[in-house]
């Protein structure tokens, strides 16, 4: 059965005063007076039945997750007791997840991105189902087209076509230096796209990538999901989560698997309007602008003798 699960943890530090600990970017209704959150959780609106979408995110911000969400079930929030990176926010909520359905087909957001049309984004995202659900060794990522040379995103490095638009990810490049980000993007996008972090897989082809690759964090995470149905679920949690090594799920899966004979890691290009709104440069492109590029984040805002400023309040 296909699952979704977005990924809400982070505290969106490049957005404070505005993104705080206690509500943080994610919460916030940045975007047309809704969160990016709630965003992400409705453009899988008749891709996804809402009772198989998950969220991971910090457990001190449940009730504020199940406000944002109407009809989300508190069984459907995976929280963490403090941040471990995306390797252990995907790895519980992938175990969890199968907990009830070993044979799941997990996709993988974040609920950081602003993502248009959603009717195209759905098509894609349909397509990594069908690649995940014909070839179990798969582990399918999503790739943007790059619009700039930028030094802030990873890149996917395109081998061998798979069939369709499918191609092989040779190698994941890790955010470069601005004369590798300017070869890449001059290389064009049926070389490197950007790293979107979207992605699909079975879960036990992932379960089994993390117990080869990660064999402690495996390790830790089966331990929880195994109590997470009990009444000793929340020790457990909080004595094993904190422990487990702080990675990212690129660097400890994707890499790895990239180089493995065993797996096939592919990338899908996503070439959508896609916005990663984790800075107040970021956050500008969201925002109506005047005749003089000023981005009107609030919306009542008189601005005198002023060009290309972000308003927000």
């Amino acid at each position: 059965m296909r699952h979704a699960l977005i990924i809400a943890g982070g505290s969106g530090t490049r957005l404070w005063p505005m993104s705080r600990a206690a509500r943080p970017k994610q919460l916030i209704p940045l975007v047309g007076g809704k969160s990016l959150l709630r965003l992400a959780f409705d453009r899988l609106d008749g891709l996804i039945p809402p009772a198989n979408r998950f969220v991971c995110a910090n457990q001190q911000h449940a009730d504020l997750v199940a406000a944002e969400l109407p009809g989300f079930g508190r069984d459907q929030f995976i929280g963490e007791p403090t941040g471990r990176d995306t390797l252990n926010a995907i790895g519980l909520g992938s175990a969890v997840i199968a907990r009830n359905d070993p044979s799941a087909i997990i996709a993988v957001f974040t609920a950081d991105h602003v993502i248009e049309p959603v009717d195209e984004f759905q098509r894609i995202i349909n397509l990594g189902y069908e690649l995940a659900e014909r070839d179990p060794a798969a582990l399918v990522t999503f790739g943007i087209t790059p619009t700039e040379a930028a030094t802030g995103y990873g890149y996917l490095q395109l081998g061998a076509s798979l069939g369709g638009t499918a191609r092989i990810v040779e190698q994941f490049k890790e955010k470069p230096d601005a004369d590798t980000a300017r070869r890449y993007f001059a290389a064009g996008p049926q070389r490197f796209l950007w790293n979107s972090g979207m992605f699909v897989w079975r879960a036990p082809t992932l379960l089994e990538c993390l117990r080869r690759f990660e064999p402690a964090s495996h390790a830790g995470l089966v331990r929880i999901a195994e109590a997470w149905p009990t009444p000793g679920r929340d020790p457990v949690l909080a004595d094993v989560f904190p422990t487990l090594k702080k990675i990212s799920i690129d660097f400890a899966i994707m890499e790895p698997a990239s180089r493995d004979p065993q797996l096939r890691v592919a990338a899908i290009p996503m070439p959508l309007k896609w916005i990663d709104v984790g800075a107040w440069s970021m956050f500008a492109q969201t925002c109506p602008q005047d005749e003089n590029g000023n981005a009107l984040g609030t919306p009542r805002t008189l601005l005198l003798d002023s060009h290309r400023t972000l308003a927000a309040s």
